[in-house]
């Protein structure tokens, strides 16, 4: 369990990294941003509700990848996925379409590393110990997220992609954030950030 001093160090960290990832990536954003808008032609700010500290709703901030679908509306997206748009791929594949959550750490709403937060019906639905999840701000990166970071691919392979993420993947996800939280340290948090910029 992380205690008071440990999130204290997490904060001031994530603010100052934050701060200073915004200034260097600004450009890219809204580069990214105005393409998003052309491809899509809606606004390419992608907002999405999501389980944060305590099961607080917050709104995820990225770079829109898909084009709505009106028959279509699974939370689980996989790498063939039609709604993809060619932008999208590119900037899924160099986690371009991540980079408007830095300001979601900024203001709080998330960590650089942490459990990866979860669309409603997921994180809020946990019960018992499984609960100390919440207890932490949900990062860009993690444990489960660096596992998985071929998740699409390996959800593509599967004749029931949402079945197999919430009775294949979500428990697995549970157990390895769990243990996170339960034996946290900030030179772990550090091994999981280089981990993830070094691909």
């Amino acid at each position: 369990m992380i205690q008071k001093r440990g999130l204290y160090t997490k904060r001031m960290f994530d603010v100052v990294l934050a701060a200073t990832a915004i200034v260097m990536t600004l450009p890219i954003m809204c580069i990214a941003w105005m393409v998003a808008s052309v491809e899509t032609r809606s606004n390419g700010l992608f907002m999405q509700e999501r389980v944060g500290k305590d099961g607080k709703i917050f709104k995820i901030l990225k770079i829109k990848t898909m084009n709505p679908s009106a028959n279509n509306h699974s939370t689980v997206t996989t790498s063939r996925d039609s709604r993809i748009t060619k932008s999208g791929a590119f900037f899924r594949k160099t986690k371009i379409d991540e980079l408007p959550q830095l300001f979601n750490v900024l203001i709080g709403e998330m960590s650089f590393v942490g459990p990866r937060p979860d669309v409603p019906g997921f994180a809020d639905r946990l019960q018992g110990e499984d609960r100390i999840i919440l207890s932490v701000r949900p990062g860009i990166t993690g444990p489960a997220s660096l596992k998985y970071r071929n998740e699409e691919a390996l959800l593509a392979k599967e004749e029931d992609p949402e079945h197999y993420n919430r009775e294949v993947l979500w428990p697995d996800k549970v157990a390895i954030n769990k243990a996170y939280v339960e034996h946290w340290s900030f030179k772990q948090d550090m091994v999981y950030l280089i981990k993830t910029i070094i691909g």
